[in-house]
């Protein structure tokens, strides 16, 4: 196996951009659908070297970024409650819901603890069988595994105290949901690897093949990135569009067969809320009727609004993070970025989380957009 340095490697590097140079004739459009994608983008300048040759945009690469405000709200409401007290991953609690967010209602009185797996969740509730638990179940098809694990371990402690709110997205439906904008300008896309190695990539055929879109799995080093920038532009040249695998040395067509197999013991597929993109039909999970029990949303249905109260889009009216999470603005182009929207003083979720776009552009200094 090869060292890290190796897929960080500048000559290797510059080759690379130097054959994206050359074989790009025109400028092309390519979105990268993670995160932690677009913050090694920025980070190793790979964005700045190629201006001339790809325009890359940012998508909706971010869990944390897309749960939607109502969920964060019904999240506070239940850490309010008597002998309740909410779980979460820490990079959730500063996430703004349509009021506060969690952090804020842990400072007034709310029952909010962070922990590093939803197992020591369970373990928690195992523990304190006098206290209720419910952990906010977050992230796309690569933390779902461990949620679905959680829910298994629930029940064979036979836990009544123990459920979760389920916020769960699936990324392909994402994708397709941003070439139905009808200002769309995504040419070519590259994959999320680190999703793409739980659920594998067989899926993205059909959505390439309907929607004449190269889709290259891409890995996070900068070797990784330019590899999977150079097999889009080949493709866009040539008028190609299909599937490639840039990070095989993680990824397979298959992905993991195990992980896949927990997740649908767990959960079913179902229609989603995404912040900043709405509804995305199939864009998200739901517990099966077998594990409803664990559903927090059922066993404080009392709780919810009646009619409930949609953010899907963040509610402050001068934060465009809707727009930036569809890849129609970049963070600097929003009106509000590194003014009045700040780390400390975030407006919107992309920059709060550490894979937020805003958050990206922010730490590595990047103030303003290429033409």
């Amino acid at each position: 196996m090869k060292h890290v340095d190796e897929y960080r490697d500048p000559q290797q590097a510059q080759h690379l951009i130097g054959r994206i140079r050359t074989t790009a004739t025109r400028r092309w459009v390519l979105m990268e659908v993670c995160g932690g994608q677009t913050h090694s983008l920025l980070r190793y300048g790979i964005e700045q070297e190629l201006i001339d040759n790809v325009e890359l945009i940012h998508g909706p690469g971010c869990p944390v970024c897309v749960t939607p405000a109502e969920a964060i709200d019904f999240a506070i409401t239940l850490s309010q409650e008597p002998d309740t007290t909410l779980i979460s991953f820490g990079d959730m609690l500063r996430v703004p819901g349509s009021r506060e967010s969690l952090l804020n209602a842990r400072t007034s009185g709310g029952s909010v603890k962070t922990v590093y797996s939803p197992l020591d969740a369970v373990e928690l509730a195992a523990k304190n069988p006098e206290q209720n638990f419910v952990f906010f179940a977050v992230g796309f098809e690569t933390t779902a595994p461990a949620t679905a694990l959680a829910i298994l371990q629930a029940d064979a402690y036979r836990l009544e105290n123990f459920s979760i709110l389920v916020a769960h997205v699936r990324v392909q439906p994402a994708m397709e949901g941003i070439l139905r904008l009808p200002d769309n300008r995504v040419q070519a896309f590259l994959g999320a690897g680190h999703v793409c190695a739980v659920a594998g990539f067989d899926g993205y055929h059909q959505l390439s093949s309907d929607w004449k879109t190269p889709i290259v799995v891409t890995g996070f080093e900068p070797i990784d990135l330019l590899k999977g920038i150079l097999a889009c532009v080949q493709q866009l040249e040539s008028g190609e569009a299909y599937v490639a695998n840039a990070y095989d040395r993680t990824v397979s067509v298959s992905g993991n067969l195990h992980a896949q197999q927990v997740i649908d013991s767990v959960y079913s597929i179902s229609d989603r809320p995404w912040r900043g993109l709405g509804i995305i039909p199939q864009g998200g999970m739901t517990l099966r009727s077998e594990w409803r029990r664990f559903d927090a949303v059922l066993r404080y249905s009392d709780l919810i609004p009646s009619p409930p109260i949609l953010n899907i889009i963040d509610p402050h009216n001068d934060c465009c993070s809707a727009d930036v999470l569809s890849g129609r603005l970049r963070p600097p182009q929003c009106p509000a970025f590194g003014k009045q929207c700040l780390p400390d003083s975030p407006l919107g979720a992309p920059m709060v989380s550490s894979e937020g776009a805003c958050a990206a552009y922010y730490r590595f200094g990047r103030n303003s957009c290429p033409v």
